[in-house]
């Protein structure tokens, strides 16, 4: 990749004001006698990528892409900027630093920030980027980052394993990572104080504390309703029960529910009454159902439905909705209760799927309709027809 030639102002203006399609651009090829077009694809492909992905980076003239791939593994805007927010220092080393997302934000909660990363190509665009972005306090290592800190102690030790394989069904495990965290566990602890490590949220919660010690939060990250990335803050010597910590980031609030690990809370169980409320997705990651009853005063509808309802409403932390109808699930109080020809379903606790209940009852996906095929107490399967609030 050469660096001089992609940053000329021809380029650049080529890249930003692209409004072709890629296609035809890889078959045409290069306008540009000094650049392929293969290097010119992943310029424009990685500006369209960051326009919503990383709107610091696609505003920002002179900014350098990775491959796409790298790019996919790098961490949202918005979720680089919820980690920094949970810790701050003197010195933080990235030892998996990629594109250098993170490495960014944290920049501004640390005095010093190290950015290892082992591809030559991937670490030089990070400190070129890191100039242009004015990121003065990052150095970055074209190295091992888990050699490197052999002799050195930070404040904080941030790492982003990835998967050395498909899983092809196995469970997800943090010793199936590279680097192999539980393996070198020990040796990070001695060189910090406090250890943040990223996993997919694929990861089970109860596995992944069965793999190393003192984690003192879990942060599970969803965007939109999106799960992203589980966030486990390990602290020296911390001997306690983890707190786990959901957010789903929006844009215009978050939505914040901090619960116990594991669940071991009584559910209270009832039929659905004037309001209904499904929890968010990072809350469903968290396991922590039955809590939600004591702390929103609602009841379940069911031990494994995971659908709340009571009668006042409430702040709620996910989708909530106001009962229109219940239906019992047969064939003729199903088709005579389901008037419309349009409406959004969700199921919970059910038989048949989504795509198995529009063809069965010729519903079509939209309106303002919402459907809850689920079952209740005894059993029983239902139908509710609601109204978004």
């Amino acid at each position: 990749m050469n660096f001089e030639h992609l940053l000329s102002q021809d380029v650049q203006e080529f890249k930003i004001n692209f409004d072709g399609t890629l296609p035809t651009l890889a078959f045409s090829g290069s306008p540009f006698k000094d650049i392929t077009i293969q290097d010119l694809l992943v310029q424009i492909e990685g500006n369209i990528k960051a326009k919503n992905k990383l709107p610091l980076w696609h505003n920002t003239p002179a900014i350098l892409f990775p491959p796409k791939l790298n790019l996919e593994q790098t961490s949202s805007q918005i979720t680089a900027a919820y980690k920094a927010s949970l810790i701050k220092g003197n010195s933080l080393a990235d030892l998996t630093g990629g594109f250098g997302v993170d490495c960014c934000f944290f920049s501004d909660k640390f005095e010093t920030i190290s950015h290892f990363e082992m591809n030559t190509t991937l670490s030089r665009i990070a400190a070129h980027n890191f100039d242009v972005l004015g990121k003065q306090n990052i150095e970055c290592r074209n190295i091992d980052g888990v050699a490197a800190i052999e002799n050195t102690f930070f404040d904080t030790i941030y790492v982003d394993p990835s998967r050395r394989h498909d899983l092809k069904g196995k469970v997800f495990l943090l010793e199936d990572c590279l680097p192999n965290i539980p393996m070198i566990f020990d040796y990070l602890m001695k060189r910090c104080e406090i250890l943040m490590i990223k996993t997919s949220p694929m990861l089970d919660i109860s596995v992944g504390l069965g793999e190393i010690n003192n984690v003192s939060e879990i942060h599970i990250v969803s965007v939109k309703n999106e799960v992203k990335e589980l966030l486990w803050i390990v602290k020296k010597n911390y001997e306690g029960i983890p707190k786990i910590k959901t957010v789903n980031l929006n844009n215009l609030y978050n939505e914040v529910f901090n619960c116990q690990f594991p669940d071991t809370k009584s559910a209270v169980i009832t039929g659905p009454q004037k309001y209904l409320y499904e929890p968010n997705a990072a809350i469903m990651k968290s396991g922590a159902f039955n809590q939600i009853t004591s702390r929103f005063s609602m009841a379940k509808l069911h031990q494994h439905s995971h659908l709340y309802t009571n009668e006042v409403l409430v702040d709620f932390p996910g989708r909530r909705f106001i009962i229109e109808k219940v239906l019992p699930y047969s064939k003729k109080e199903t088709r005579n209760g389901i008037t419309f020809g349009k409406a959004n379903i969700t199921t919970r606790n059910f038989p048949e799927s989504v795509n198995t209940l529009r063809k069965k009852w010729k519903i079509k996906d939209g309106g303002n309709k919402y459907l809850f095929f689920t079952t209740i107490e005894n059993e029983k399967k239902i139908v509710l027809i609601c109204s978004k609030i």
